[in-house]
């Protein structure tokens, strides 16, 4: 469903398992950071009712996963911590060109979201199906739902305001990218890295 020319190594969860304290970091940063594309779209594109309408609701959804993080972190007795470069993220953001019309820009946006979250849908899939620990694997289970209709929300509004060839295109070129980056990365206790 999710299209990725590249599953992260199931490995990846033994490396998760020996930091919980820095993925549920990482995983509440990814979380706030989602909130704020959503809002950043609403103010990019605010004559876009329909988006602006889903954006709201996903920064409420996205700051709720926040809070959820965040209190797996306290129940655990950890901290928080600061925030970090996500290098994934950091990557994937050289894909397409800077410049072109307002519209290509709001595609261009809604195509790194929807690859983001379909990254996090997968990793979230392996974690509820691979981590010891019980608490987190129903918890991660519960989150992969909430990421897929994300992925799918967002490729939906690339294609209606984009042309549904030229964005379909792009989405399978930017798969194709993100599997090299993908290669590269898995070997930290990061959501995406």
């Amino acid at each position: 469903m999710l299209g990725l020319k590249l599953p992260t190594d199931p490995r990846w969860v033994n490396i998760v398992e020996k930091n919980i304290e820095e993925i549920l970091t990482d995983h509440a940063y990814c979380e706030q950071k989602a909130a704020s594309m959503a809002i950043s779209l609403i103010i990019g594109f605010p004559d876009k009712s329909d988006l602006v309408k889903e954006m709201i609701a996903l920064s409420r959804e996205e700051m709720g996963h926040f809070n959820m993080v965040h209190e797996k972190i306290l129940e655990r007795n950890l901290n928080l911590g600061r925030e970090r470069k996500d290098e994934y993220v950091i990557e994937l953001m050289k894909f397409f060109p800077k410049g072109g019309s307002k519209t290509t820009h709001l595609v261009h946006k809604l195509l790194y979201a929807a690859m983001i979250e379909a990254r996090s849908c997968e990793r979230f899939r392996l974690l509820s199906e691979n981590i010891n620990d019980a608490d987190l694997r129903d918890f991660y289970r519960k989150l992969m739902v909430s990421e897929a209709n994300h992925y799918t929300m967002f490729l939906k509004f690339a294609r209606k305001y984009g042309e549904k060839e030229v964005v379909d295109k792009k989405w399978q070129d930017l798969l194709n990218y993100e599997a090299e980056i993908m290669k590269k990365l898995g070997k930290k206790e990061t959501m995406h890295g």
